[in-house]
């Protein structure tokens, strides 16, 4: 019955930020499944978690468009988002939501999925409130090249604190939303987070995917099309390591970013 009522539940979020346009066609049906999983297993406290997540995140997707012109031939999506992008920040949340279901009496299936969605969050507020930083981010690999706004591995004050912010919202969500509260995770799963985040840039810096549009000359992760049409071609990073990777590794080394602060401390 609680699977039946994720899905119902999962279904009517999904359609709503699809009519919404914050998810395309394809974005809605891996909510669907996604929202399914994470509703229909964790319940409630699980739920305003993925929400919590989810609404920031649209919310600031479409914050400060003036400050963000300009800014769409850097990105290979846009902000209605697709079945790469529900995956790739939500898959690892889901997985340790489905870990819920064969041990229910763990606690770590729940700080894996706070963490996870702490990690993309903390990205997710670093990139969509970074427009605001009032000089130009650097690049993560050496802290000195400055880059354009919305390059890939650029980091700047401003953005690394709304990481800090992103995912500590999460962080203090978890603990009060755990049967009990411990404040200590707070901070855990806050810094875990943060550097899940600082991990998706240096990843972003170096080794994922970027194409290049001789038309603009501009350094893009749009593939195969930039946005005015011209072919691009890869620059450097691995082909198969998109933004949509990117994000799921970011996920994934927050809550290894997790694990190794509570396995020393």
């Amino acid at each position: 019955m609680q699977l039946l009522i994720g899905f119902i539940f999962a279904l009517i979020i999904a359609y709503l930020a699809y009519r919404a346009h914050s998810l395309n066609k394809s974005g809605a049906i891996a909510a669907t499944i996604t929202g399914s999983v994470i509703f229909g297993i964790g319940g409630w406290q699980w739920a305003i978690l993925l929400l919590t997540f989810f609404i920031t995140s649209s919310i600031l997707s479409r914050a400060f468009k003036k400050n963000k012109q300009g800014l769409n031939e850097k990105f290979s999506k846009g902000h209605e988002r697709d079945a790469g992008q529900v995956f790739g920040n939500g898959g690892i949340a889901t997985l340790f939501a489905a870990l819920h279901f064969f041990f229910p009496e763990s606690t770590l299936p729940w700080v894996g999925f706070a963490t996870a969605l702490a990690a993309v969050n903390a990205d997710t507020w670093a990139t969509e409130l970074g427009v605001l930083n009032p000089h130009p981010p650097r690049i993560i690999t050496n802290l000195k090249n400055i880059v354009e706004k919305g390059t890939s591995g650029g980091i700047s004050f401003i953005g690394t604190l709304a990481a800090l912010a992103g995912s500590a919202l999460i962080g203090i969500f978890a603990a009060f939303l755990h049967p009990t509260p411990d404040s200590v995770s707070i901070f855990i799963i806050t810094i875990a987070g943060l550097a899940g985040a600082l991990f998706d840039s240096l990843l972003g810096a170096t080794v994922q995917a970027m194409y290049f549009c001789p038309k603009d000359n501009k350094e893009t992760e749009k593939h195969p099309l930039h946005t005015c049409g011209t072919p691009t071609t890869l620059i450097r990073g691995w082909g198969w390591l998109t933004n949509d990777w990117v994000n799921f590794a970011c996920g994934a080394f927050g809550v290894f970013t997790y694990l190794l602060i509570k396995g020393l401390f």
